[in-house]
């Protein structure tokens, strides 16, 4: 991981996502914070908008 300093950023979630946000957190044995921010990049990462990680090469469907 990165040694840059985090940038703090306030909030707002609906009360429903976020305990959904709960539940899968604690799936993936992770802080709702870490959770938040995997998802993200992952998404950013699939929308190739995370610098310097591009996009893995799609399967090709054998059906």
């Amino acid at each position: 991981m990165s040694s840059k300093p985090k940038k703090a950023y306030p909030l707002r979630l609906d009360p429903e996502i976020y305990a959904a946000l709960e539940r899968w957190a604690a799936d993936e044995f992770r802080s709702v914070n870490a959770h938040m921010e995997y998802v993200l990049r992952e998404a950013l990462r699939k929308a190739g908008r995370l610098k310097g990680r591009p996009e893995p090469p799609a399967e090709a469907d054998e059906s």
